[in-house]
């Protein structure tokens, strides 16, 4: 369920085939498939709000699974997808009438701060972080290019109660270690026995150098 009084730090999430940030010529983030995440921090929130939204991202089940092609059933995650965030304090937006407010917005400074721990979480929980997690540039004007599969967007708020609650940071995820094909186990077994041969082979030679 949407606030629709500003403050709560939100998110529109936007399951993507590839998305990208340029500022001018340059290209600041740039993702393949994954999600592109719009990110709102309000006045009111925290380092709790922060590990709360983290957490819901990167368990959010948008994606088919990577094994069965189950639609709506794995996460960011299990598919190794990459991520890119970017600060749009316009989310913190409440209409007066016809014109938009945006004092619910955390002020600029802060923000930042908030934004770059808020990145810095991401990472902690993503493989490949420094491929998979992108990031716009904060306060500058951007260029979003979104590419959305579906479409597919969902937007989340935190919770109003989250201040009274205990919220655990993200476990970080390592990457699955590639299970080794047949030929490759094969291979290790024939290399292994070729050694010992090699081994026999030259205590065979020793012990008649010995003897001589």
């Amino acid at each position: 369920q949407i606030n629709l009084s500003g403050y709560n730090m939100r998110a529109i999430v936007q399951k993507v085939t590839k998305a990208s940030v340029t500022v001018g010529d340059r290209t600041t983030g740039s993702i393949g498939k994954g999600m592109c995440v719009l990110l709102g921090i309000s006045t009111t929130d925290t380092d709790k709000e922060i590990q709360w939204m983290v957490n819901k991202l990167v368990k959010l089940r948008i994606f088919d699974h990577p094994e069965t092609g189950k639609p709506w059933d794995a996460d960011l995650l299990q598919c190794n997808y990459g991520i890119l965030v970017v600060s749009q304090f316009t989310l913190q937006c409440v209409l007066k009438g016809n014109k938009p407010d945006f004092h619910g917005a955390m002020k600029s400074d802060e923000s930042e701060k908030m934004y770059n721990k808020f990145c810095a979480a991401i990472r902690q929980v993503v493989p490949n972080s420094e491929t998979l997690v992108q990031e716009g540039e904060f306060g500058a004007f951007m260029q979003v290019h979104i590419q959305n599969d579906g479409p597919v967007t969902i937007p989340i708020d935190t919770p109003e109660s989250l201040a009274n609650q205990k919220v655990k940071p993200a476990k970080p995820q390592k990457q699955p270690k590639k299970k080794k094909d047949e030929g490759e186990k094969k291979d290790g077994g024939e290399k292994k026995k070729e050694l010992e041969g090699e081994k026999e082979a030259i205590e065979s030679v020793t012990e008649g150098v010995e003897k001589l």
